[in-house]
């Protein structure tokens, strides 16, 4: 009973020790345009409503300067039980219409997986997004 009751326990710590803050998505973040593969960060932070929104705050291409400071992704809201940021809508800079989209943390916090879909995910792409201490500088 002893050697139950010590499993038990240790699971509980163990399965505590995973558990996400909602908060932990914020922070600055970088990418490779699915489309184009050019370089971009940005920040993700808590709008005032709550949800977590994301703004463009550096371009490898300097013809994108236009684009810095977009918010294009609002109304994401974190789902503590499914462990994963849901309902976000995004918007692509250049094309039309809005998607849908779902984060998860993985690697510690350290990259975010974003599915970005139109309908059902089924209808989607993923991107990997690698977090960053600092905005880099631009040219």
């Amino acid at each position: 009973m002893k050697k139950i009751i010590t499993v038990v326990i240790f699971t509980v710590f163990v399965a505590a020790s995973y558990a996400q803050n909602a908060d932990d998505i914020c922070g600055i973040f970088f990418s490779r345009d699915p489309f184009s593969k050019e370089g971009s960060q940005c920040e993700i932070y808590k709008a005032k409503d709550g949800t977590y929104e994301a703004k463009v705050i550096w371009v490898e291409n300097p013809k994108k300067k236009p684009h810095l400071g977009l918010v294009f992704m609002t109304e994401l809201t974190y789902n503590a039980k499914e462990n994963e940021y849901q309902g976000g809508k995004l918007k692509y800079p250049g094309k039309s219409g809005t998607y849908k989209t779902y984060i998860r943390l993985v690697n510690n916090g350290n990259t975010l997986k974003m599915r970005g879909y139109l309908g059902i995910s089924l209808f989607g792409m993923t991107v990997d997004w690698t977090r960053e201490s600092k905005v880099r500088e631009q040219k």
